[in-house]
């Protein structure tokens, strides 16, 4: 909690809610506050934020799993019987459209139905978060639907009839292929030159070439190209080392996401983790980052904000609440993924030695292996319950 003249009071005199988080996130998963009903459109991204705050904070047993997967399932755009939607397939973000489930087939076609890449991102993480094989996932549905999203320049359109097209669906594409185990769902080499190109001036990286660096952005491009195992290929060290001074540079107490801007709790969670994946998060001030994130607490219905005294949402809910943990020193996993760290040896099972890179444990958490090292077998560590059941995505120690 901030006093008046600005400052912050000490982080062991903010309390942690976490019966309080738990019951935010359980209200998210039921009925959506009247000022976030705009959302509904995208409600999969807030029921992927919701799942994975309530597996970080290790009470997935308030969740009906199989409801849950049930509705994530009746989101799936199957093909038709003469595949003319093959380039729409993949999730939808609700049920808004109207169109009814069948677990038989794609049921009655909609003409303006269709998935979104991030949709289609947030709903595969959110199975594999409740436990899921994805058995009943069309993987080649959900590929065909990527790879007609895909521009000329390599980055991605959200839908199938055009929309922005930037970094962020680049990572989306990237996770998608990653935990589908498979990358004919994209052009890998478009995607890293649309990531080369996007570097800016001042070495961060914007949402496309010649605009502003941005802590997302720089997360998405870095994190991409980590799931694709080429960092190291397309950045020499040289270019790295300015990276990392950007991100360094980021941090007042919180982070914020661009040079003269208001900190905010969510880029802790975004410059962090690009901070983590850069192997240079151990140069950040915890104890101010910790500070600001708990003043940011809604102490009355739980959840956090971006700004203290401000309206708390899921996106910086998930990011505040899983990027603690590391903070605490909990062991934790790569930032580049969407779920927590128990999600591992699924992940793991479907992995193949086609994969460019694979991960190994190391010091308190995880590293990506270097081309040709033989991959370890083993299940990720757990310690200490809620604080070592972190986010994969979020990795701030």
């Amino acid at each position: 909690m901030a006093d008046e003249d600005g400052s912050f009071v000490d982080f062991e005199q903010i309390d942690f809610l976490r019966d309080r988080h738990v019951k935010f996130f359980q209200r998210c998963l039921q009925v959506l506050p009247e000022r976030y009903s705009s959302l509904e459109t995208s409600r999969l991204t807030i029921v992927f934020f919701a799942l994975s705050g309530l597996d970080v904070l290790d009470a997935l047993d308030v969740v009906n799993k199989p409801s849950l997967t049930e509705w994530i399932y009746s989101l799936q755009v199957l093909p038709t019987d003469d595949q003319s939607n093959l380039g729409r397939c993949g999730f939808r973000g609700s049920s808004h459209i109207g169109v009814p489930y069948s677990t038989k087939g794609p049921g009655c076609p909609h003409p303006f139905d269709s998935a979104h890449v991030a949709m289609t991102y947030t709903g595969l993480a959110s199975l594999i978060i409740l436990g899921d094989d994805l058995s009943r996932v069309n993987k080649q549905a959900c590929l065909a639907g990527l790879k007609a999203l895909q521009l000329e320049d390599g980055s991605f359109y959200a839908v199938p009839e055009g929309s922005e097209n930037d970094m962020r669906f680049v990572y989306c594409a990237a996770c998608i292929c990653y935990m589908l185990n498979d990358w004919t769902g994209m052009d890998v080499k478009k995607a890293i030159d649309y990531i080369r190109r996007s570097m800016s001036y001042d070495n961060g990286i914007g949402q496309g070439a010649g605009l502003e660096s941005h802590g997302g952005s720089t997360f998405c491009a870095i994190a991409a190209l980590c799931l694709m195992g080429k960092l190291e290929e397309v950045f020499p060290k040289r270019e790295l080392d300015r990276i990392r001074r950007w991100c360094i540079m980021r941090q007042q107490n919180g982070f914020h996401g661009r040079p003269n801007k208001p900190v905010d709790t969510c880029y802790s969670f975004w410059v962090g983790a690009t901070l983590e994946l850069l192997d240079v998060f151990r140069y950040t001030n915890f104890e101010k980052n910790r500070n600001y994130i708990l003043s940011t607490q809604d102490r009355l219905v739980g959840g956090f904000a971006k700004w203290p005294d401000s309206h708390p949402g899921t996106n910086q809910e998930h990011r505040a609440r899983a990027h603690l943990p590391h903070l605490q020193g909990a062991v934790h996993a790569p930032p580049h993924f969407a779920m927590p760290a128990q999600r591992l040896p699924q992940m793991r099972e479907r992995a193949s030695d086609a994969e460019p890179r694979g991960l190994v444990q190391y010091r308190r958490g995880f590293r990506v292996l270097e081309p040709g090292e033989p991959s370890v077998k083993g299940s990720v560590p757990q310690h200490g319950k809620a604080r070592s059941a972190c986010s994969i995505r979020c990795v701030l120690r």
